[in-house]
């Protein structure tokens, strides 16, 4: 088993040895090994650290992070009792990255605009790889998404306006996701408050499939639906654009939008 020193811990898992001390004050990480003056932590320390920085990014406070492991500590690891490593670490996006310079994305989307790349960070697709200013590489975090983004720009659309498609759809998808995570707290807590934590380990199984399961039914039905949605709507817009066109050639004539 690797052994840190404070420094080395907190480096290993991106936060700050003030943030150590701190959980550990409040209980969320347990005391180190002492060999003399020295303290000294272990892999298990690491991963409830990973665990606790996992939880603070998605939105938890450290008041309901201090809940769920007041209501676990049975001598077992966090993720052991919940599998909540595996579902919390583990992102629901599966986008592949990759690193390019910065004149090879410049060339991908034809444009070295810098709020273009603002909103492109802003949007998680990108973010810059070293501290230059400009930097000199950047990795894509969705490389299918910008990639298909450099396609549609030289087929002669817009960058300004792709992103502006892209952020409407990032805001609808929230309110999708949040559908389908609703529907799942109010399932994991049927018959129980909500906050209620398991108990045993068949309920931490059962509470881990069912978040697993809900994971795979929200992304398929999700992709699925949006498919289907483009279907009609190609369908019904290409009929209107068609119906324009048979207009213009045989005269002016007043046709109503699309509906």
């Amino acid at each position: 088993m690797t052994e840190y020193r404070i420094d080395d811990l907190a480096r290993a898992a991106g936060t700050t040895t003030r943030n150590v001390r701190g959980y550990q004050d409040r209980g969320l990480l347990p005391r180190p090994l002492r060999r003399g003056r020295i303290a000294i932590y272990t892999d298990a320390h690491l991963a409830r650290l990973k665990v606790i920085n996992d939880l603070l990014k998605r939105g938890f406070t450290i008041r309901h992070i201090g809940e769920f492991l007041s209501g676990l500590q049975r001598g077992e690891n966090l993720a052991e009792v919940l599998g909540v490593e595996e579902l919390v670490s583990e992102p629901w996006s599966t986008a592949t990255s990759t690193t390019i310079s910065a004149d090879d994305l410049r060339d991908l989307l034809n444009s070295g605009n810098p709020a273009h790349y603002e909103r492109l960070a802003a949007y998680g697709l990108i973010e810059a790889d070293g501290p230059g200013d400009p930097p000199e590489r950047y990795t894509i975090l969705d490389q299918e998404t910008v990639s298909a983004y450099g396609r549609l720009v030289k087929l002669g659309l817009p960058l300004s306006g792709i992103l502006d498609v892209h952020g409407r759809l990032d805001h609808e998808m929230s309110a999708v996701a949040e559908i389908v995570i609703s529907a799942g707290r109010r399932a994991v807590t049927e018959g129980h408050e909500d906050g209620w934590i398991p108990r045993t380990a068949a309920e931490s199984d059962w509470a881990a499939q069912l978040l697993g399961e809900l994971r795979r039914a929200g992304s398929v039905s999700a992709h699925n639906a949006l498919d289907r949605a483009l279907d009609r709507d190609l369908a019904r817009q290409l009929n209107d654009y068609l119906n324009r066109a048979r207009a213009s050639a045989t005269g002016p004539a007043d046709i109503p939008p699309a509906q």
